[in-house]
């Protein structure tokens, strides 16, 4: 699974970068815009500066020294201006250029880019050259320029984004973040409603709706299911209890074959796992429904040696041995029965699973319950609390036990938990107080 990222973070990183990209487009077309408008204006100073020259150079009459003379001065006072006598005249037009050369008068500059103006004028009967520069503005220093100021810009704008994106997203998502919370909170098993917050908007609105519709077709179909469960159990008692019963007089028949004996006991082991099976399912359906609700002050390690010495035949008979560090003594504020039922079912599972000759290891310390037993492989923990997991091969195994150690964690707000390690399985219950 690759990296999570949040949903709000998504559109603030796609208009990041939309933004950068027209950003950085733009930065050209700025440069190219400026530059376009500062040689456009240079070109119109210089024609208005020419078209003044000509109007007072033909207002008066100079001599071919005297033009010398307004050359010479007219340089030194504004470099890139000058008059000069002009071969022909024939076809001339006004000409505008560019040009680029090293600045007399900003050597460590290297070169200037200059924009040029030439006309032809007639004065006393002879054509000259006029020629006007003027210094344009580096592009590339406009290029840095329009990049910096970018630049700012863009920072500016990704931190109103954050902010903005931030505002709106905890007004207009909070509906969902209330849902959610509302949601991840709701049991199915409890009799509480689920609380879904009010909203004026739209698409919330409809997941509402539909969320209303769905939890509450949900919990309508797990109240039949829980209620036909423990109809079914209660009912399966009866006749499961007088199918043994009759077993056990057609066993105390003198006349019965060898044959017979054998089917018999054929059907009672079966009859023993459905027995078991229907005992389970009703105090499951009791456990969920909350039948159990008186709580106790309960001694947890007194639990616990009873049922150690009640189980002490199964473990003699399988060769295990058992040892208990009870370090830490815990005061539980529950249910006597759900407590006792948790202890039984899970030293039963660990009997169960540990092979003959092996280990089964009880402690209490840290306000927990450890039980841990040898083993050979770790079992599923994806499908080890469910009901029905079969997580062994003993035939009279109901394959409801954890799921009824999960179910009386969960009604006393407990965490179990299972690993193993070294070789052995480990079911661990935290108490909270």
């Amino acid at each position: 699974m690759g990296t999570v990222t949040k949903l709000l973070h998504k559109p603030l990183k796609a208009f990041t970068i939309y933004a950068l990209l027209i950003l950085v487009i733009s930065i050209p077309v700025y440069v190219l815009v400026v530059d376009y408008i500062w040689v456009t204006e240079l070109d119109e100073n210089n024609w208005l500066t020419l078209q003044h020259t000509k109007v007072k150079l033909q207002s008066k009459v100079f001599t071919e020294e005297d033009i010398e003379i307004i050359n010479h001065i007219w340089g030194e006072l504004q470099p890139g201006i000058s008059i000069q006598r002009a071969d022909t005249v024939s076809s001339f037009q006004d000409h505008f250029y560019e040009i680029i050369r090293p600045n007399e008068f900003d050597k460590e500059d290297g070169e200037d880019r200059f924009r040029g103006l030439t006309s032809i004028i007639q004065l006393n009967g002879h054509p000259y050259q006029i020629t006007i520069e003027t210094n344009v503005e580096e592009s590339d220093e406009t290029l840095l320029a329009v990049a910096s100021i970018t630049l700012v810009f863009f920072v500016l704008l990704i931190l109103g984004f954050i902010v903005l994106n931030r505002n709106i997203a905890k007004k207009s998502w909070s509906p969902f973040y209330s849902t959610l919370q509302s949601l991840q909170s709701f049991d199915l098993s409890s009799d509480n409603k689920i609380h879904l917050e009010q909203t004026n908007i739209e698409e919330f609105e409809a997941l509402h709706h539909s969320l209303r519709q769905l939890i509450n077709r949900s919990v309508s179909t797990y109240q039949k299911q829980k209620s036909f469960i423990e109809n079914a159990a209660h009912e399966l008692q009866t006749p499961i209890a007088l199918l043994k019963s009759k077993l056990d007089l057609i066993h105390q028949e003198n006349e019965i074959s060898p044959k017979v004996t054998e089917l018999l006991s054929n059907i009672e082991a079966p009859l023993s796992r459905l027995s078991r099976i229907n005992k389970n399912l009703l105090l499951l359906a009791k456990v969920e429904n909350k039948h159990f609700q008186k709580l106790e002050t309960i001694d947890l390690n007194t639990y616990l040696g009873t049922a150690i010495m009640l189980f002490e035949d199964f473990i003699l008979d399988k060769n295990l041995t058992l040892t208990s560090d009870l370090l830490q003594t815990i005061t539980l504020h529950a249910n006597s029965f759900l407590v006792e039922t948790l202890v039984h079912n899970l030293l039963s599972n660990a009997i169960r699973h540990t092979p003959n000759d092996g280990f089964i290891h009880v402690q209490v310390k840290n306000n927990s319950l450890l039980f841990s037993n040898s083993g050979i492989q770790a079992l599923n923990g994806n499908v080890l609390f469910e009901r029905f997991s079969m997580v062994t091969k003993d035939k009279v195994s109901s394959g409801l036990g954890l799921a009824i150690v999960k179910e009386i964690c969960n009604q006393n707000k407990w965490k179990i938990c299972y690993r193993f390690e070294n070789g052995f399985h480990q079911f661990t219950i935290q108490f909270y107080s």
